[in-house]
């Protein structure tokens, strides 16, 4: 099992770990890693490890089991099991990802329509939404969204139990991806104070401290996914 540094701190860009060994797409596991792996439509992080010598590239971080696989550029010089390695994010694609992250859970606000899928990038990001209606005023969400934006909110985590959220099954917006269940807690992202409390909604990504931090979000297309599925694309500037 991996340590999830990320889950702590997702700001950490810098970390040491250890070989465990190697997954099964012949990447590195290490015993801790601030690489988030893909999963939940937020892209697996990319970087490098450096075991004393030349930094290998990390093009992506997979989730395998228990543990995050770290996988490398074809024909990397990996290190050995046990070697101790120094990793380092791609930061500014990583922060755009939280911002983006962010900035989606605010869509979900603004948009308060079940959400039935969505991705995550660094230059665009979209949430599919059960909408038999087209939107008729993009303007108005947009002005919506960075209204949000610009509060400055506190974005913080919650943890409850699986009965609790078998309890409150509206906390879950996502149709398409239910919230990972079995380790007996589920991780709860929250936008606003305690007392004023814009979103809560199961999680498991990185995101920003406040969303100040996310600037400026331009709405992008309005696409028809279907007869009830509408696509709504975000930027940011």
């Amino acid at each position: 099992m991996t340590e999830l540094l990320f889950r702590a701190d997702a700001y950490a860009r810098t970390a040491d770990g250890v070989v465990e060994g190697f997954g099964p797409n012949g990447g590195v596991l290490l015993d801790r890693t601030v690489f988030y792996p893909a999963g939940g439509g937020q892209p697996g992080d990319s970087g490098t490890l450096a075991a004393g010598g030349p930094p290998v590239r990390v093009s992506e971080a997979r989730k395998a089991g228990d543990a995050v696989e770290l996988v490398c550029e074809p024909d990397s010089d990996l290190p050995d099991v046990g070697s101790a390695v120094r990793q380092e994010l791609d930061w500014d694609r990583r922060h755009r990802h939280m911002r983006m992250h962010t900035a989606l859970h605010l869509l979900s606000v603004v948009i308060p329509l079940p959400v039935t899928g969505g991705s995550i990038g660094a230059d665009r990001s979209r949430l599919d939404f059960d909408m038999p209606e087209a939107v008729n005023d993009k303007a108005a969400i947009e002005a919506e969204l960075n209204r949000l934006v610009e509060r400055d909110l506190d974005v913080g985590e919650d943890w409850i139990s699986d009965t609790e959220l078998d309890a409150n099954p509206t906390l879950v917006k996502t149709m398409s991806v239910q919230p990972p269940r079995g380790a007996g807690r589920v991780r709860l992202v929250r936008i606003g104070s305690a007392a004023e409390t814009v979103d809560l909604q199961p999680c498991g990504g990185t995101h920003v401290a406040r969303t100040g931090e996310i600037g400026c979000v331009r709405l992008g297309k309005i696409e028809k996914k279907g007869r009830r599925n509408r696509r709504v694309s975000i930027h940011l500037d």
